[in-house]
């Protein structure tokens, strides 16, 4: 009985810590394949819109996407 309840702990122990490493993993992998918005991307943007944006623009929008993390 005692040994039962042992092993579950340690399988649940064993199995926390290699999930939380395989997920930190995953979103690390995630991270370097699809960066969060940067100021290049957001240039890129207004130029598929047809329009060119002032530097003061660029700021504001990284700003408020930062405000929103």
């Amino acid at each position: 009985m005692l040994e039962s309840i042992l092993y579950t702990f340690l399988g649940l122990i064993i199995g926390g810590a290699l999930g939380f490493y395989f997920t930190k993993k995953k979103f690390e992998k995630e991270l370097r394949e699809n960066p969060p918005i940067n100021e290049k991307m957001i240039r890129a943007m207004f130029l598929q819109m047809g329009r060119k944006p002032s530097e003061a623009q660029i700021k504001q929008i990284m700003k408020s996407m930062n405000a929103n993390k």
